[in-house]
């Protein structure tokens, strides 16, 4: 090929399973590996991954009907007789027993003595987690953009649903944006906030750092949290104006505020807050594309003095185990939001170095498909 070095031939692992492929995909083989006691169970196993995938949405849906018929709240302090459940839940007997006979299979609900229903082993996991129950109800807008996924991967980026309850994602001008226009996202990431706080604070040790700047830090929730672990902490928000008024009023609030402060602004544009020796950005590099990402990175750096901290919290594409939320989800969530991608740790360490960071490296965390934490120092 002219201007390209020839590709090698694939090797024997490569034929191997080019070979194993096509003997997966023939209908004969199939149909044996049924039958075969030996690969019956994996066959069973396949083939219920397969319809997963087709019913998904409708598991998604019973889920999404049982957050908004607030059945885990219903059911938090004790198993209920049916009949007096589907009255709770405005539904006629039948109804309610669709519903339930499918959270139960869900594992949301489990089904007790007596014609009981209680919480299932998921179910119970939702209560009291406003995080989880926003982002179902969030999803709704993440149907309507992908209910035509190939007219999605096939137009220009952005103008959809999704862009538009994100509008800094395409704005000209975000720091321009009023408080009615960023109030619906702000609220989304202070109630989904708490559970990657507490990884990135099991995974990074801030009793050495003197002063924590959290770059587009919303309403403050993860300063906050912080600042219930650190006390010696001073703490500074930079976001958009109209989030960091709400940030301000939430510190007050709070009762931090002679020792957090919330400045407005756009963190691709003019200078940022200077004093901090650590910088936080908690969820926010995957929301955009490398120039405006390697952008934000250069900004963090100007506000550190050299030797200072940047520390960088999201989900990363490539974690092991969280391949269908990283590739999948996200991928297709940011596709629809306009901007941004999952990006690989190899890759956030190579825009760190663009950015004029040194030493990049991966902290462990808890549960890594929720965030993983990466740390940097200023060159």
């Amino acid at each position: 090929m002219s201007g390209t070095a020839a590709m090698a031939p694939p090797g024997l692992p490569e034929r191997l399973r080019d070979r194993y492929d096509r003997l997966l995909a023939s209908a004969g083989f199939r149909q044996f590996a049924a039958r075969f006691p030996l690969t019956r169970p994996l066959a069973r196993r396949r083939v219920r991954a397969l319809f997963d995938l087709c019913a998904g949405f409708v598991y998604t849906q019973t889920l999404l009907a049982c957050v908004r018929l607030r059945v885990f709240e219903i059911l938090r302090d004790g198993p209920q007789e049916h009949a007096a459940l589907a009255a709770r839940l405005g539904l006629s007997p039948e109804a309610a027993a669709t519903l339930l006979k499918a959270a139960e299979a869900l594992r949301l609900v489990d089904r007790r003595r007596g014609g009981r229903w209680g919480l299932g082993a998921l179910g119970a996991a939702l209560v009291d987690n406003p995080g989880v129950t926003a982002m179902v109800e969030h999803h709704a807008l993440v149907y309507g953009d992908l209910a035509d996924p190939v007219a999605l991967l096939r137009r220009d980026r952005g103008g959809n649903r999704l862009s538009g309850y994100w509008p800094y994602a395409g704005a000209e001008a975000p720091a321009a944006l009023p408080e009615e226009r960023v109030a619906a996202y702000t609220a989304l990431m202070a109630a989904s906030q708490p559970f990657v706080a507490a990884e990135v604070l099991a995974a990074c040790d801030f009793s050495r750092h003197r002063h924590l700047l959290d770059l587009g830090g919303g309403d403050g929730s993860f300063l906050r949290a912080v600042a219930a672990r650190h006390p010696h902490l001073r703490l500074t928000l930079f976001d958009l104006p109209a989030v960091a008024a709400r940030a301000r009023d939430a510190f007050a609030t709070a009762g931090l505020a002679d020792r957090a402060e919330a400045f407005g602004g756009d963190f691709t544009h003019g200078p940022l807050p200077l004093g901090a020796d650590i910088v936080s950005l908690v969820r926010i590099i995957h929301d955009h594309d490398d120039a405006r990402a390697l952008a934000i990175l250069r900004a963090a750096r100007r506000a550190l003095p050299p030797g200072g901290t940047l520390l960088l919290a999201e989900p990363m594409s490539g974690t092991p185990g969280a391949e269908p939320i990283t590739e999948a989800y996200f991928g297709f969530y940011l596709l629809a939001m306009g901007t941004g991608r999952p990006r690989r740790p190899e890759e956030l360490a190579e825009l760190l170095r663009g950015a004029g960071f040194t030493a990049p490296r991966l902290l462990s965390t808890r549960t890594p498909l929720l965030a993983r934490v990466m740390v940097a120092r200023a060159a």
